[in-house]
């Protein structure tokens, strides 16, 4: 090869080392790589969340619905008053059921319709002997609360004079050989023990010993009571 073919390679070679001897002088910039653009980088910002506090609305049904009654112990919790009453009875349908002008009765289903002419207090002491008459016997109901799934002899007899208005607590059997006026009433008579208590209402007996014969605490049929002592609430 001649020399005038060398001399454009040398020359070439030459310029290309210049370049990088170039490049790597202090001062000198040097190219640095720059990373790729993405699409995303160029979408707007998003919005700013402003998060919503919903108050809880009581719907008008929960608004006015009643609150359930308490059950508490007997000494504490207010008595049953005309809660387990149902109203007025109408004559006509007293009539119907059997019921009487001064007699009470009680039906076949276990439930017992007052007299015509009875107090308002006899009326509900009736009236709350049908809320359990057909409830079980349970020794001790009837004291730890008043709403309970079964009661004794002396917590049904409280449980109906309490809803009467005539008694604030319960009592046991032997507290009402002593409770109220001594002898029988005109409508309502007591007759206690020391084991046993049961009620005359109205002519009817409301007596837990009944539900062994009926399935109800209310029975047409009378029982001897010469081992009783005999008391009334007074004015009835």
């Amino acid at each position: 090869m001649s020399p005038s073919q060398l001399i454009p390679g040398i020359v070439a070679a030459l310029v290309i080392a210049a370049a990088a001897f170039t490049s790597e002088l202090p001062g000198h910039p040097v190219a640095v790589a720059q990373p790729p653009v993405h699409r995303f980088q160029e979408l707007p910002p998003l919005p700013a969340m402003h998060p919503t506090v919903v108050e809880p609305v009581i719907s008008p049904l929960t608004a006015t619905r009643a609150p359930a009654a308490a059950e508490g112990p007997a000494r504490t919790d207010p008595a049953p008053t005309r809660a387990a009453t149902r109203g007025e009875t109408p004559a006509a349908t007293n009539n119907q059921l059997g019921g009487s002008v001064s007699k009470a009765r009680a039906l076949s289903n276990g439930v017992a319709v007052p007299p015509l002419e009875s107090p308002q207090a006899v009326r509900e002491i009736i009236q709350a002997g049908d809320e359990i008459a057909r409830t079980p016997y349970l020794w001790g109901g009837g004291h730890g609360k008043w709403l309970d799934h079964g009661y004794d002899c002396s917590g049904s007899v409280s449980f109906v004079l309490a809803s009467a208005g005539l008694l604030d607590r319960s009592l046991v059997a032997a507290e009402f050989m002593r409770w109220g006026e001594p002898g029988p009433g005109r409508w309502v008579t007591i007759y206690a023990s020391q084991t046993h208590v049961f009620m005359r209402v109205a002519g009817i007996r409301f007596d837990t010993v009944a539900r062994a014969q009926t399935g109800s605490r209310w029975v047409n049929e009378w029982t001897d009571t010469s081992r009783y002592v005999a008391r009334h609430p007074a004015g009835l």
